[in-house]
């Protein structure tokens, strides 16, 4: 028998795409349409649809960037139509195949009710199932000019700069056209049409067949049946009448569609899904319309469709439809209580978990778990995050204190460098918790039940043989639109049907539920989930990430002087301004945000965000803090507030005592060879006329911590042009090129210690150099004028000690990382994260690295001549890529960072937590006694806090720091009647051991890294 496999194949792509396809609207007429532009911002839906619209045709420009248009479709179905499925088939123009990136649309009825969206792949608009004719219809549509920022489907390059992010460049009102720029869309398709069912179940039946045949071997039977079925189907065809004919090409396909699976099949579980991005190449305001563009198109579909599941795993995006559209919120409350929708995920965003603080992460789960609870009942068991840039290996025990049984992602399939080994596996945290976790091995968050999916899905499988079981979660995503009309007719095929895996749609606690049966023994992964990739996004948009950490410890410093205030003095606690603020905080922790890559309309206003957030807290705190502060002292003095969970200076931990005189620096002298020195009695450290450390000397252990030859804080210059990925990625190459930053165009004598300033380029590095009296602490002030591009700046500390590892600070503790390259896993973390601290030490000796805003870090290990070794740790200060924000971190920055010599890990907890939580002083002379306190420097009080149910008990935090077990004592600052251990969302734990109060306080015990959440219930109080 001839081979003709590749004429059928390259015969069925022609005919589906230039013959079938339009054949399903092959009918039609064109409709009446006109419009308005609507200047500025978005307007409510009520005031769209009432707008003064004029005519306009096919072919029309609209759509400024950014800008809104609305457009009204009117027309009246024939009376020949009668009884047929009408449908409108609307194209705005789409500037992209992929939806979500470009143009899209919702359209509304004229009462406000929303229909579904529009998009590149979804341009049908149901108009009457059977229709009577000369019926009368009316729709809406909101159009959306979002500009096509990244063209992943044109074949050039996708990271080209470009100003089309910044509103600044575009929303400028001129006169009564509107935002300003040129129209970026032409209304390319406004038809009324009949949809022809049997084509268009053809066109599925083919679709899916080919799909399929693709991914056999070239010489299997199956796939030669499959073939030999699609040619005499394409021979049935008459391509002049294609409507009349499909049905007897429907019938010879049929033996090939019902053809079982093999019993052994690999079982996928299709779960609908639509990965929105909360903010991106979009602003948060486009995030709005996008949910309800996408919801619409959901539940729409469930209409239809009684067996399809849909999740939504982003608490604040449903929070907005409630709040900004209620119409679309109606439908989703409908298709929860139908089984239909499902709210899964437990966070109130998908965050960034590296650089997201611990308490941070806490609340992501109450506020996504409550909701869900409050709004639908609903108490979600999974923790649904595919596309964050790394995962932390604090998250197990979160998940398991917040009630979380699974954890899927799937974003570690970008590694660049290593496989990783399972799809379903135990993941096991620092302190020994494990979820059982799946990435699915589509390799996607947005499948779409291809041929191509399915193939590969199975194929990818790593767990073979001992489990046979993945998800796939398909829709459209990024930006939205999810499942189509289209991937559940593949889903309804690919059900039982030979050669392919057998797909049902189902939700995730259905296949989490079977998996975990089927494969209860699954492999372990221990520790952090790293990314491969994605490595700058923990240092680009620098102010992005500054507001984000004082954010995060100044809810700890309101929450804690709020609560003692309460307490104390009957100061009301604002609980609904902290609720709302720690909201806003979360929204701009996910995971375009956080990170630095999203366009600059957004990190702007994350920044201003930022900044109210500062103005309201810091507000509520002085309120408190000068309620308990008491009278001024007689003599002028003040009450100094420690926020830290170490006792500093005379002040308690968490509590307050006057002080008379502010803790001195160190005066800077000069030394014999023309440098500067200070020395407070227990370091010295020398500058020379470089500006650059030459001496760091722990006078206490007579060591100095710098290699021989070498100087510290030396600043470093790098080329930093990924391949891809601008704002995203840092490649291994950028170490190839470095400039040193040895120049200084002053070294002085500054009235805190030493002032350095330097200039490179068209940018201004200032620092001065602070040694505290009393402290081990060098801590460096720097002020950054920034005016590279595509540049990073370190600050390098070659320090002269073997240090095996690293010890980063991640959430609630700290992660050890090799400081070799032995292996490729190894050699891939040339970047790692770490928050407050980055330890290095070998026995007997170590130093710190604290700082207050910076993340990224890097650590190499090298053996000199001498013998001995210098462990190099630097800090990644600044990053200027192009791509998506063309401006990303130009302009003035402030930052610290902090060597603390003669370190072990508590001094690095103790000093990153110092650095972190300044002393505040308030006129006045009370001694405020902490509501809560340990008596064990590894046990670290985290949050202290009233509790979310307005009961008036106090909600205390706490965790394990240093990685060993500690028994510790809790004392309460009031009468304790009891303490209850509890779950995240502070409700008392099934597992929670009895804590018997006695000498007001509880003992306990923990574990290394354990995480501790205690209600305490004031005495003569029912609570």
């Amino acid at each position: 028998m001839h081979d003709d496999r590749t004429l059928t194949e390259r015969r069925l792509a022609r005919v589906l795409d230039q013959r079938l396809r339009p054949a399903v609207h092959a009918r039609s007429l064109p409709l009446e349409v006109s419009a308005h532009h609507v200047r500025g911002e978005p307007v409510p839906v009520s005031e769209g649809i009432a707008g003064p619209y004029e005519p306009v045709g096919t072919g029309e420009l609209w759509g400024p960037a950014w800008s809104t248009s609305w457009f009204r479709i009117r027309g009246t179905v024939p009376a020949e139509w009668a009884g047929e499925r009408v449908e409108a088939v609307l194209d705005l123009g789409f500037g992209a195949t992929q939806p979500g990136f470009s143009a899209e649309g919702l359209v509304y009825r004229p009462d406000g009710t929303p229909v579904k969206a529009l998009n590149p792949r979804n341009t049908w608009l149901p108009v009457a199932e059977r229709a009577c004719g000369d019926e009368e219809f009316e729709f809406h549509v909101e159009a959306a000019a979002n500009p096509l920022i990244f063209d992943s489907g044109s074949g050039g390059d996708p990271f080209v700069p470009t100003r089309s992010g910044d509103a600044a460049s575009w929303l400028r009102p001129e006169g009564p056209a509107g935002p300003s720029g040129p129209p970026l869309y032409r209304l390319t398709r406004t038809d009324l049409a009949v949809f022809d069912r049997t084509v268009w179940e053809l066109v599925q039946d083919l679709d899916v067949l080919s799909g399929l045949m693709h991914q056999l071997p070239v010489d299997s039977n199956r796939r030669a049946q499959i073939l030999h079925s699609v040619g005499k189907a394409l021979d049935a065809i008459d391509l002049q009448d294609v409507s009349g004919t499909s049905g007897r090409a429907r019938e010879l396909l049929a033996p090939a569609l019902s053809a079982p699976a093999h019993a052994g099949a690999h079982r996928i579980s299709a779960v609908g899904h639509a990965h929105i991005d909360t903010a991106w190449l979009w602003p948060v305001r486009e995030t709005v319309r996008k949910a309800a563009r996408t919801v619409s198109n959901v539940t729409a579909l469930m209409d239809d469709h009684p067996g399809f599941r849909f999740v939504m795993s982003q608490a604040q995006q449903l929070a907005w439809l409630k709040e900004q559209r209620p119409e679309v919120y109606a439908r989703v409350r409908e298709k929860v209580a139908t089984g239909q929708f499902l709210p899964t995920g437990s966070l109130w965003v998908e965050p960034d978990t590296n650089l997201s603080g611990g308490e941070s992460l806490v609340r992501q789960f109450v506020h996504g778990k409550r909701f869900y609870l409050e709004e639908f009942g609903v108490e979600t068991r999974d923790m649904w995050l595919p596309d964050t840039f790394g995962y932390n290996a604090a998250l197990p025990q979160l998940m398991k204190l917040a009630g979380i049984d699974w954890f899927l992602t799937q974003k570690i399939s970008w590694n660049t460098t290593n496989a990783f080994p399972h799809h379903t596996f135990w993941w096991e945290g620092i302190d020994g918790s494990r979820i059982f976790s799946h990435f699915p091995p589509v390799d996607s968050y947005n499948g779409d039940l291809s041929g191509a999916d399915i193939g590969h899905t199975e194929r990818n499988f790593r767990d073979k043989g001992a489990a046979n079981r993945s998800l796939v979660p398909f829709g459209y995503g990024d930006g939205g639109g999810g499942p189509t009309r289209e991937m559940l007719a593949r889903a309804e095929r690919l059900s039982d049907l030979e050669g392919s895996a057998k797909v049902a749609m189902e939700g995730p606690a259905d296949f989490f539920t079977k998996a975990r049966e089927e494969y209860a023994d699954a492999p372990v992964w221990v520790g952090e989930l790293y990314l491969e990739l994605h490595r700058g996004t923990l240092t680009s948009q620098l102010a992005t990430k500054q507001g984000n950490r004082r954010s995060e410890h100044l809810l700890r410093e309101a929450e804690l002087w709020c609560a003692t205030a309460t307490v104390r003095t009957g100061e009301p606690y604002p609980y609904a301004l902290l609720d709302r603020v720690w909201k806003t905080v979360l929204l701009h922790q996910f995971h375009d945000i956080l990170p630095g890559s999203s366009i600059a309309w957004v990190h702007r206003e994350t920044e201003q965000a930022h900044q109210e957030v500062a103005r309201e807290l810091n507000a509520v705190i002085d309120t408190a803090q000068r309620a308990l502060a008491g009278p001024p002292h007689a003599d002028g003095g003040a009450t100094v507030f420690n926020a830290a969970p170490h006792r500093r200076e005379g002040v308690p931990a968490l509590g307050a005592a006057p002080r008379t005189a502010p803790v001195p620096t160190t005066t800077a002298r000069h030394s014999s060879d023309g440098g500067l020195v200070l020395d407070n009695g227990l370091v010295r450290v020398t500058v020379d006329a470089r500006g650059l450390i030459t001496s760091a000397y722990d006078l206490t252990a007579g060591r100095e911590a710098l290699a021989p030859g070498a100087v510290g804080n030396l600043l470093q210059l790098h080329q930093d042009f990924p391949n891809q990925w601008d704002a995203w990625d840092v490649d291994a190459f950028y170490r190839n090129t470095v400039q040193d930053l040895t120049r200084a165009d002053a070294v002085t004598v500054h009235p805190d210690g030493i002032e350095i300033v330097r200039t490179v380029n068209r940018s201004r590095i200032r620092q001065v150099l602070t040694l505290p009296d009393g402290s081990r602490r060098l801590d460096i002030d720097t002020t950054v004028d920034w005016r590279e591009r595509e540049k990073i700046l370190k600050a390098a500390f070659p320090l002269d000690l073997r240090a095996g590892h690293s010890a980063g600070e991640i959430p609630f503790g700290h992660v050890e990382r090799p400081t070799h390259s032995n292996t490729s896993w190894d050699a891939a973390r040339f970047e790692i994260c770490a928050h407050r601290f980055l330890h290095l030490a070998e026995p007997g000796w170590g130093a710190a690295l604290v700082n207050d805003s910076t993340y990224g870090h890097d650590v190499t290990r090298d053996v000199r001549p001498d013998g001995g070794t210098t462990t190099t740790a630097r800090l990644s200060l600044l990053r200027a890529p192009r791509f998506p924000d063309p401006d990303a971190d130009q302009g003035e920055h402030r930052l610290r960072y902090g060597l603390v010599l003669g370190a072990d890990i508590a001094d690095a907890v103790r000093e990153g937590y110092h650095f972190n939580l300044a002393e505040r002083t308030v006129p006045g002379s009370a001694v405020v006694a902490p509501l809560a306190g340990t008596d064990h420097d590894a046990v670290v009080i985290e949050a202290v806090k009233l509790a979310d149910d307005r009961s008036g008990d106090v909600i205390v935090r706490l965790y394990e720091s240093l990685g060993g077990r500690a028994t510790a004592f809790l004392r309460a600052g009031f009468p304790l009647r009891a303490a209850t251990v509890t779950d995240l969302l502070e409700r008392p734990s099934p597992d929670g051991p009895d804590l018997p109060v006695t000498a007001g306080g509880v003992r306990i015990a923990l574990r290394p890294f354990q995480i501790l959440t205690l209600r305490l219930s004031a005495a003569g109080h029912a609570g």
